[in-house]
C-alpha cells in the first residue's frame, strides 16, 4: 500500500490532489507548525488580469509555535463575503460554474473558526467532485512522536502501508536510507502541470483546482492525472 500526507491546504492546486489519487492511503498532517504566507491559509484562480489571491484571515499573533490543527480564523475581516464574490466575479462564466456553485458557496454561508476544519471540508468535497476515492486520515488521529523522516516512517507503520509517495521536494530533507533500512519503498511524484480550457487569454499555471474543476467539470481528474 502506498502511503502519502500533506499538511490541509486552502483550495488546494492540481499537483495536491494528483498525489491523492496516485495513494493508496492519504493522511492530512495536521500536527506540524503551522506556517504564514504559505498555501495553508491561501490560494489563487485565474481573473481578467492575472493570478487573483483568497487568503483566509488567521489569527497567528504570539502563536507562532501551534500546530496547524488549533490555528483559528480571524472572522472580524469578513473574509467569506469578500472570497465568495471573488470567486463569483471571475469564475461565473465558466461552463460549469453553475454545476459546483451550490456547493462551494455552501462553506462561504457556515461559520469556520478553525483553519484546519475549514480546509479539510473543503479539500473532501473536492474529493467527492472530481472522483477521487482515496482512503484517508488525520495525522492527530493516528498519532506520531516523531519528527521528519522519522515521522513518514512512523505513519507508514502505524498505517499498515509499505511504500511512500513523497513530492517532489522531499528530496531537499528525507533520509532516503532510513526508508530502505525500514523495508519501506519510496518514490516521488514527479508532475509536469497539464493544460485545459481556461478562461482569459494565455493559459496560466498553478491555480487552484476550482479553476479546473469550474472549467472542465466532469473531465477535471482526467486533465489533472495527465500530469503525473
Amino acid at each position: 500500500m502506498i502511503l502519502s500526507v500533506h499538511q490541509p491546504q486552502y483550495l488546494p492546486w492540481l499537483g495536491y490532489f494528483d498525489k491523492v489519487a496516485a495513494s493508496d492511503l492519504f493522511v492530512f498532517l495536521d500536527e506540524p507548525q503551522y506556517k504564514k504566507r504559505e498555501f495553508q491559509n491561501r490560494n489563487r484562480i485565474k481573473g481578467p488580469t492575472g493570478e487573483v489571491w483568497l487568503a483566509v484571515p488567521c489569527l497567528s499573533k504570539g502563536k507562532f509555535d501551534q500546530p496547524i490543527k488549533d490555528v483559528e480564523i480571524d472572522n472580524t475581516q469578513g473574509w467569506q463575503k469578500s472570497h465568495w464574490g471573488t470567486l463569483q466575479l471571475n469564475l461565473k462564466k465558466a461552463p460549469y460554474w453553475e454545476r459546483y456553485a451550490p456547493g462551494l458557496e455552501a462553506f462561504y454561508a457556515k461559520r469556520w473558526d478553525k483553519l484546519c476544519d475549514l480546509n479539510l471540508e473543503m479539500t473532501l468535497w473536492l474529493f467527492r467532485e472530481l472522483g477521487i476515492t482515496t482512503p484517508w486520515r488525520l495525522e492527530s488521529a493516528v498519532g506520531t512522536g516523531t519528527q521528519s523522516t522519522e515521522r513518514l516512517i512512523e505513519l507508514c507503520k502505524k498505517t499498515g502501508c509499505d511504500a511512500y509517495l513523497s513530492g517532489s521536494g522531499g528530496k531537499d530533507y528525507m533520509d532516503e536510507a532510513r526508508f530502505q533500512q525500514e523495508g519501506l519503498g519510496l518514490s516521488y511524484q514527479h508532475y509536469t502541470h497539464p493544460t485545459y480550457a481556461q478562461r482569459y487569454g494565455d493559459f496560466l499555471p498553478y491555480m487552484s483546482v476550482v479553476d479546473l474543476l469550474m472549467n472542465e467539470g466532469p473531465e477535471s481528474l482526467k486533465i489533472l492525472r495527465g500530469g503525473a
